[in-house]
């Protein structure tokens, strides 16, 4: 594995990062789909034996329970220090006024329970899951700087939200002497591309890793386009994360794969890693093929030929995957 530096930071990431998303305990949330902790394992133990040390997962997933099972999991087996761990706040993750957002109370309450979940003193990644318009972002800031200089992060990191807003937070950072973020964690695929107009060039001229969480778009991009999964038929925030005229794409996807003689995740996680703006996607796996197929991409390099062939279909969308 040749580990990438995580923006203009020294921390060095997997190129590949495993989603943590996927396991947690059923009965919890809203996610029928996901493995529980003796299912999860195995992934976590193959991740770690091709040498991926990057995990990431969230305080809402699962309600909290990915958090555990990634905590004490990954902890079982590994060093805490061999190991980077991301989680992310924003979400509602109790009733009452202040049981979501990115307030002072919220961010300073969230990032004990993590930790508490997690079963270790720190994070290495903290990112906020969304942009909270209810709350002023030097609010957030100043709450996330205190969190680093405690020492409950090494670093801090955002997702999906608009190039404008990510910009005007950086900024405030630099004017207060605050901690920058050093990641962003935004949605970006073959099948959805918007981020290409300001996001990712913003990310490289700042220094930012863009680290894209569902590279393969939902599973759309691995398989034909009728086929369904259990999580397809159950996924309503997923079904608004593509449409009818991305066909051609995913046949385009498999075509360049069965000529390649590889499976089609390959190709579309391949497309992905060859934007210099992006560091290391973020990839769910339950079934090992998925992890197989991630660490496979690594050495996969397409032609500008194949590069251009999954590009010419693609047409504008829509702002999805935040609001």
């Amino acid at each position: 594995m040749d580990y990438v530096n995580l923006g203009s930071t020294g921390l060095k990431v997997s190129p590949i990062c495993l989603g943590c998303m996927s396991y947690g305990v059923p009965e919890k949330g809203n996610q029928a789909w996901s493995l529980g902790k003796e299912e999860a394992e195995p992934f976590f133990r193959q991740a770690l034996d091709a040498g991926i040390n990057f995990f990431d997962t969230a305080n809402v997933y699962s309600a909290g329970s990915s958090e555990e099972i990634t905590g004490q999991t990954l902890l079982s087996m590994a060093p805490r220090e061999d190991v980077v761990i991301a989680t992310k706040v924003h979400g509602r993750m109790r009733p009452g006024p202040n049981g979501q957002g990115l307030s002072r109370k919220s961010i300073l309450t969230e990032i004990d329970n993590s930790l508490r979940r997690l079963g270790t003193d720190y994070v290495d990644l903290y990112q906020i899951h969304r942009w909270d318009y209810h709350t002023p972002i030097e609010e957030t800031l100043e709450a996330l700087h205190d969190v680093v200089k405690a020492g409950k992060a090494r670093y801090i990191g955002a997702s999906s939200m608009y190039a404008w807003q990510f910009a005007q937070a950086q900024y405030s950072a630099d004017l207060n002497g605050w901690t920058r973020f050093v990641s962003m964690q935004n949605y970006y695929n073959l099948l959805y591309r918007e981020e290409e107009r300001e996001m990712l060039p913003f990310c490289l001229d700042q220094g930012v890793g863009s680290i894209p969480w569902s590279p393969l778009a939902r599973g759309r991009l691995t398989r034909p386009w009728e086929q369904q999964t259990k999580r397809s038929e159950v996924d309503q925030f997923g079904r608004e994360l593509s449409f009818e005229n991305d066909r051609p794409i995913v046949d385009t996807v498999i075509d360049i794969a069965s000529r390649r003689g590889v499976a089609p995740a390959q190709i579309a996680l391949a497309w992905v890693l060859s934007n210099p703006a992006v560091v290391s996607p973020i990839v769910g796996a339950t079934k090992a093929q998925h992890l197989t197929d991630a660490i496979a991409a690594l050495d996969l390099r397409l032609d500008d030929a194949e590069i251009a062939s999954l590009e010419k279909d693609y047409q504008p969308h829509r702002v999805v995957g935040f609001q």
